[in-house]
């Protein structure tokens, strides 16, 4: 008994004798924004005020956003504008990638051709966005999105004016859709959910796909694939109509393009004018623009139509279009080859 009383003792000294700071171990206080900055008070004073929200919520909420640093040093090098195109390419065109996406194809065929045959979008166009966004919704994002809004909305000067918009979309989100705002992550940019939206594309595009009343773009794969339909729908897409073709050029082409430029300011015959010819694609005056497909040896050209287009409104870059559609292509080959080959002999 005697030494057990010692041995006791004994602890005890060890654990007085250590630093307080090992004995109540100090958690770090995360930062948060300080509302009393001019712009901060100023953007709850407006929506509260445009949309009849809770002021006493609103504050609430924001006093839980945490600055990211992270997510500034992401938004100044994005991948679609930094990276050349044969890159961009073999990130996203990977075995991995198609082989999955072909596999969801053959698990949801029966949502794909319900949803594509009543809103005249291609599956595997619908799948490819997944694919590219998330991997099928397997990597939605890290960062929770009020902390990523809040970051670019009063720390990122070239698009704050954006970003506040998105995060008052965000705060109406909430209490429309009962989300839990300390919970949902999402993008180094806020966009949420397996397809991505923004809050303000969730809240204007997201449509439930199944009846349940619930636009659920997480969990419902129904809601998910009409959502991203009803984006293009609502963008302009053209059932049936192109979306890219190559091209092949003449020897001394005259044209010079604009690598910024997604509008569709040429037409095929301009095109040819300038000595690019177009492969496969439509003829005479159909609206297109030509879009640099650079490749490791060297310079390349393709050129987009309308449906090319109404891509890049989902993100504004060529080259994710580029990738989404080469990426719908190749899920088209490995899990549909009929209709694939159907496809391709279409101008």
């Amino acid at each position: 008994m005697l030494n057990q009383t010692r041995i006791c003792l004994l602890v005890l000294a060890l654990v007085l004798s250590a630093p307080l700071s090992a004995r109540h171990k100090v958690v770090p206080k995360h930062p948060t924004f300080d509302l009393k900055r001019p712009e901060i008070a100023a953007f709850v004073k407006d929506v509260v005020a445009r949309d009849q929200l809770s002021k006493k919520q609103v504050v609430a909420l924001l006093r839980k956003g945490e600055p990211q640093p992270k997510i500034i040093e992401a938004m100044t090098r994005p991948a679609e504008k930094v990276t050349p195109w044969w890159e961009y390419h073999d990130r996203f065109l990977t075995e991995e990638r198609i082989a999955d996406g072909a596999q969801f194809y053959n698990d949801h065929r029966a949502s794909l051709e319900r949803i594509a045959g009543a809103r005249g979008i291609p599956p595997e166009y619908l799948i490819a966005i997944m694919g590219v966004e998330t991997k099928y919704g397997r990597f939605v994002g890290k960062y929770r999105v009020l902390d990523a809004l809040m970051t670019l909305a009063f720390d990122y000067p070239p698009r704050s004016d954006y970003f506040r918009g998105e995060l008052e979309q965000f705060l109406l989100l909430y209490s429309e859709e009962h989300l839990d705002p300390l919970k949902v992550t999402g993008s180094y940019a806020g966009a949420m959910g397996v397809p991505q939206f923004m809050p303000s594309s969730y809240r204007m595009f997201a449509v439930d796909g199944n009846g349940d009343n619930k636009r659920d773009l997480w969990n419902d794969w129904d809601d998910i694939l009409a959502s991203i339909a009803n984006y293009f729908i609502e963008h302009g897409w053209e059932s049936g109509g192109p979306v890219l073709a190559e091209t092949r050029l003449d020897p001394e082409p005259k044209f010079q393009i604009d690598t910024r430029n997604l509008e569709l300011n040429e037409t095929v015959d301009s095109l040819n004018a300038q000595g690019v010819a177009v492969l496969g694609g439509p003829t005479g005056t159909t609206p297109a623009v030509l879009i640099s497909a650079e490749q490791q040896d060297g310079p390349a050209y393709r050129v987009g139509f309308k449906n090319f287009y109404v891509i890049t409104r989902y993100n504004r870059s060529a080259r994710y279009a580029m990738a989404v559609h080469d990426l719908a292509a190749a899920i088209l080959e490995r899990a549909n080859p009929q209709r694939a080959v159907a496809a391709a002999a279409r101008p």
